[in-house]
């Protein structure tokens, strides 16, 4: 429970229904962060980091203590609806505390900065520094939502992990396979950021939130229940980075100095110096800090030559991506036997599976669990390269190591390394990975 009215409202459904509940915060901060984004200015606010837990009966062995050292202006009614909101801040804490008492649940906050270090932040700095663009918030899910907590709730023999995420699940009998289906409230959709989770992790998920139509009916519920954040901003940015400032956190990060280098065009023509790959993303335009005849934009990050490369706007737009650790979770056509497979049966020791997509980019494909279909498999979808595009036509197609390549029906703006791309059928999400490579026309 992050403090915040989607999460509240997720665990009031859940007390509706009859299950017993607690609610718990993850302490996902600690002091040497605060440190960093208090140098470079008041941390910003960050993606919903609360869950419930439910269907536990016992007494929690966990950690009890501050969610962040963060704050957010605070009045009559709980918050001041006018003041930016961050997340992982002791009046988050409270909100989630009293909402948990009004619904007499037992209430904790486990500690999980150490995971949170390794598996999200200093992450989010390698892919930058190797001239991606991460998404953080994909990560939290993958690694603390539903891998640290998930962890922690087995082995509190909890039925269900249940969140304040728009989306839904539902069970394949056709094929035995969970599924993951977009939220009824589309543009709250959350299932971009969820595309990770494995047949066990929805398996044992909740998420109430996806049958609601309007974020309006989900505040009048905890109008009707007297939650003090009924009326709370919802939490925006990302909770490590101050107000946007990813260069300034990464060097405060790594004690390093991004180094300078030049821009260059695509025939290599120095067009002026640049102040640290960190600084840049494909796409970019505003903030180059040139003068230059006509509007170029960032094609490229070398990071072999330290250079920026720019190009004209029509040069932005790619047809084809690779993506690695992909994680499938249904097609209509999935055979038996693709969900069956394991190390030994596609012929390849457990080591090399592990390996097979690993890239300073992905984590292990073992994280995604080894439900692959068989090298040639294609399927038509729709695929969304980044959290804000809009879907467009694709085939995807199963390569070889387990990495997937999508072709787009018609060319698409800035696809980005180190990015999510998800591919959707209907409503139903069919997989997801990180793009590798955008092959150049």
């Amino acid at each position: 429970m992050s403090g915040g009215v989607d999460s509240s409202v997720a665990a009031a459904l859940m007390v509706q229904e009859g299950y017993e509940c607690i609610g718990c915060t993850m302490k996902l901060l600690d002091a040497s962060v605060t440190d960093l984004t208090e140098k470079a200015g008041e941390i910003s606010a960050g993606t919903e980091a609360g869950v419930s837990v439910t269907g536990f009966g016992g007494t929690v062995p966990g950690e009890k203590g501050s969610a962040g050292t963060c704050s957010a202006k605070v009045g009559s009614s709980g918050i001041d609806s006018s003041a930016p909101h961050t997340c992982c801040s002791l009046d988050d804490v409270e909100d989630a505390r009293s909402v948990a008492r009004k619904l007499g649940m037992p209430y904790y906050v486990f500690n999980f900065t150490s995971d949170f270090g390794e598996k999200v932040i200093d992450r989010f700095v390698r892919i930058y520094q190797a001239g991606g663009t991460p998404n953080p918030c994909i990560d939290c899910n993958r690694y603390m939502k539903f891998g640290r907590l998930f962890l922690r709730a087995q082995e509190l023999g909890c039925d269900k992990v249940v969140t304040g995420h728009y989306a839904r699940t539902c069970f394949d009998e056709k094929t035995g396979r969970w599924q993951l289906l977009r939220s009824k409230n589309r543009t709250k959709d959350q299932t971009y950021v969820l595309y990770a989770m494995t047949q066990e992790q929805l398996a044992h998920a909740a998420f109430p939130l996806g049958e609601f139509e309007g974020k309006e009916e989900v505040r009048q519920m905890a109008e009707r229940y007297g939650f003090v954040n009924s009326h709370k901003p919802d939490s925006q940015d990302i909770c490590f980075v101050p107000k946007g400032k990813y260069a300034d956190f990464i060097e405060g990060r790594t004690g390093q100095k991004a180094p300078y280098g030049d821009f260059v065009d695509e025939e290599g023509h120095v067009l002026g110096e640049h102040k640290g790959l960190i600084r840049y993303t494909i796409g970019q335009r505003r903030g180059l800090g040139l003068a230059l005849p006509a509007p170029l934009y960032v094609q490229k990050i070398d990071t072999e030559n330290n250079q920026v490369v720019l190009t004209p706007e029509e040069r932005l737009f790619s047809r084809r991506l690779i993506a690695e650790d992909f994680n499938w979770i249904w097609t209509p056509d999935w055979e038996k036997e693709w969900s069956q497979q394991t190390p030994e049966s596609a012929g390849s020791d457990a080591e090399a599976l592990s390996g097979r997509t690993r890239s300073v980019f992905s984590e292990t494909a073992e994280d995604c669990g080894a439900d692959t279909p068989p090298v040639g498999y294609t399927c038509e979808v729709t695929a969304k390269p980044r959290y804000r595009a809009k879907e467009a036509e694709a085939t995807a197609r199963v390569l070889d190591g387990g990495k997937v390549e999508i072709l787009f029906h018609e060319p698409q703006r800035a696809l980005t390394i180190g990015q999510a791309v998800v591919l959707y059928m209907g409503e139903k999400v069919a997989g997801g990975g990180t793009i590798c490579e955008v092959p150049q026309a």
